[in-house]
């Protein structure tokens, strides 16, 4: 547990409310509800940023020919959309010969909101960027479009850039901070991250946050990072070998200091 829980043992008093810096899941059964009613926390959802298009005419200053690939990366349905967006504002009818290789099943699934998928030709990777650039090796031949926002992971463009590829980058969107106000006198135990983006949004909107007792839980090593680089105290932090998802590592904290 030492790996989970922060040593100051001053911090661990028991937890009776969760903020989750994300939507509220769709799925009634969603591991967080379970963990509301098991431990009588109080778990509220609120997305710290959101995703904005960028205009077709920002768009346009970055000189990209969309007609001029022959093949589209998508990592996301967020680029999805507004790929086919920026074509419809562009008046671009998108050619049946354009092949579109996608870094997941589901990715891939969301594009017959546009197309007719039996008649197009998608590669699907099976969640990581490292599988779908194995793909792309087999097709080297192609000319690369990769919609992505403004704020986005270095493997795929990085790969591109030291293999011998035709590869161009688009920013179709943007991640903005979300209007927290609401929240400036609202007190959670745990308020749980999940990108880098998320703790810019925290000081955005409160640029005096004082941590307190107020414990910091994080997912994945950029945003544990982003957590310590400005200068909160890391408490809980996942995946974890025996935690894999945040609400496993959620609920070992609550379990420990809640039983103190």
């Amino acid at each position: 547990m030492s790996e989970n829980i922060n040593i100051d043992q001053d911090r661990l008093k028991k937890v009776t409310s969760l903020l989750v810096s994300q939507s509220r899941p769709a799925d009634e059964n969603s591991p967080y509800f379970e963990l509301a009613n098991k431990y009588s926390v109080k778990v509220d959802f609120r997305p710290f940023i959101q995703i904005d298009g960028v205009s077709y005419k920002d768009f346009r200053k970055q000189k990209v020919n969309i007609l001029d690939h022959t093949a589209v990366i998508f990592t996301s349905r967020n680029a999805i959309d507004h790929f086919f967006r920026i074509c419809t504002e562009a008046r671009i009818e998108v050619p049946a010969t354009m092949k579109y290789f996608c870094i997941s099943e589901q990715t891939a699934n969301y594009l017959q909101k546009y197309i007719v998928i039996r008649k197009r030709k998608i590669f699907t990777g099976t969640k990581t960027a490292v599988e779908l650039v194995e793909l792309m090796k087999k097709h080297k031949k192609e000319k690369f479009l990769y919609p992505c926002s403004d704020v986005r992971k270095n493997d795929i463009p990085e790969f591109m850039d030291t293999g011998d590829f035709h590869f161009t980058e688009a920013t179709m969107y943007q991640t903005v901070s979300s209007n927290l106000s609401d929240l400036e006198d609202v007190y959670y135990d745990i308020i749980a991250f999940f990108s880098p983006s998320g703790i810019k949004s925290l000081f955005d909107n409160f640029p005096d946050f004082k941590q307190n007792s107020t414990r910091i839980a994080a997912f994945g090593p950029t945003t544990a990072k982003a957590v310590e680089d400005a200068g909160l105290i890391l408490d809980i932090q996942a995946p974890l070998p025996n935690a894999p998802s945040m609400t496993g590592a959620l609920e070992l904290y609550i379990k420990k200091v809640n039983a103190l």
